[in-house]
């Protein structure tokens, strides 16, 4: 068999198509063992268990152990009989204010606070309007309705967030993130459980209805405010969005906190405890603020989200010792599952539209930017990119091998002609 027979026993020589001819794919070897190696590569563990991943694991956990501090100081607070969350918001929004917005006021060019003021103050007041709202409706629904109640609503975030930055962020998923999602709330409900069995719905039920509004409210409003974040912080900068958040939240919290509680902040009985706790809770969310960017330019503002479903996990341990909680093996349980489902989640990158700027510088060195338009959402790369490149690579090895082939055909017919002559 020579050389021209085994390449078309094989399926790779090509063969001139006519019009109306259906297309003929010849399964080889090759194409099978392509298709295995591209599956065992999909599913390595050190693709998936990469560094990048481990890190957003930790800036995760670390996000949620802040929350858990204001969680804590919330509760000490509260059994001091104070009982003013615009306030707490409002130190937060005061030193973002200090630290962001100063930052944009020394900026020169385009990326000065006043130019950014002329062109898109409304945006930013409403997305200022969204979040101080967010924090303020969660904390008024403990008043009406029980712990439960909350820690299952508050779960409403995630489907509303992904929805947005479906329509929006023109984010794409897969079958196996909503998979991870599912995953993720059956740990929810596995520390819910957990709560009903140590008798720990605490809250109250004066209005559960209004509670439960209030806390779907609060979802919506963070997940308008998450996903204006990401847009933000991917697009624009990180300076920005925490300055604008320190300016119109400092305005707007403030308004609030005056016409709303200013006869329960004239009621406080301030002393040291009182002060280190509202200290503690001002540095906490000033933390959580200016680090989550971070870690949702990273991910995602879902994938951020579902790593804080752990928030009140690290909460009830540190309750086991502060206020003498039940335990049970359902919040390691819990824990577990939450985290597996965040690991599927991120194993498998979503995928956004390339933005315009990047897309055109880099049109001259990469032309296929330009034909797919998409680009991972993480910083994971596809696992089958590899053995795509393997199996290009054979591909242009047997094609220069025919190449060199034919010349040599053509070569030997010259030399015959020429002896013939």
């Amino acid at each position: 068999m020579d050389g021209n027979e085994r390449l078309s026993y094989t399926g790779l020589l090509q063969k001139r198509m006519e019009p109306g001819e259906p297309l003929e794919v010849s399964a080889d070897s090759r194409t099978w063992r392509g298709a295995f190696v591209g599956g065992l590569c999909r599913y390595r563990l050190k693709d998936i268990f990469t560094w990048h991943l481990l890190k957003v694991m930790a800036m995760g956990q670390a996000l949620s152990m802040l929350i858990c501090g204001t969680a804590i100081t919330c509760q000490y607070l509260a059994e001091s009989k104070v009982e003013t969350p615009m306030l707490q918001s409002f130190l937060n929004y005061g030193l973002l204010l200090l630290t962001y917005t100063t930052m944009l006021a020394c900026r020169k060019g385009d990326e000065n606070i006043l130019q950014i003021l002329k062109t898109k103050w409304w945006k930013y007041f409403l997305l200022g309007l969204a979040d101080v709202e967010a924090n303020y409706t969660v904390v008024k629904a403990y008043q009406f309705t029980t712990l439960t109640s909350i820690q299952l609503l508050d779960c409403f975030v995630i489907p509303v967030l992904m929805m947005l930055s479906w329509i929006f962020l023109k984010t794409r998923y897969r079958m196996v993130h909503y998979v991870a999602v599912g995953i993720c709330l059956l740990g929810v409900g596995a520390m819910v459980g957990a709560d009903l069995l140590a008798g720990r719905d605490q809250g109250s039920t004066s209005d559960v209805l209004l509670g439960d509004g209030l806390v779907l409210i609060s979802a919506a409003l963070y997940a308008v405010s998450n996903v204006c974040q990401e847009y933000t912080v991917k697009n624009l900068s990180r300076t920005e969005f925490l300055g604008m958040m320190g300016l119109f939240g400092t305005l707007i919290s403030g308004i609030q906190l005056v016409v709303l509680e200013h006869k329960a902040v004239a009621m406080i009985t301030w002393d040291w405890t009182v002060v280190l706790l509202f200290a503690t809770y001002g540095l906490c969310m000033f933390a959580l603020y200016s680090c989550m960017p971070v870690v949702m330019k990273l991910t995602s503002a879902t994938a951020v989200n579902l790593s804080l479903l752990t928030a009140d996990l690290f909460s009830l341990f540190c309750g086991l010792f502060l206020f003498h909680y039940t335990f049970s093996g359902l919040y390691i349980v819990s824990f577990v599952v939450i985290t597996v489902g965040f690991i599927m989640f991120h194993a498998v990158p979503t995928f956004t539209p390339v933005p315009a700027a990047e897309s055109n510088e880099g049109r001259s060195e990469s032309p296929t930017d330009e034909d797919d338009g998409e680009k991972p959402e993480t910083a994971l790369e596809l696992p089958s990119d590899e053995c795509q490149q393997e199996e290009g690579a054979e591909s242009v090895h047997i094609g220069m091998q025919w190449e060199e082939r034919e010349q040599q055909t053509q070569t030997a017919e010259k030399r015959y002609s020429s002896t013939k002559i």
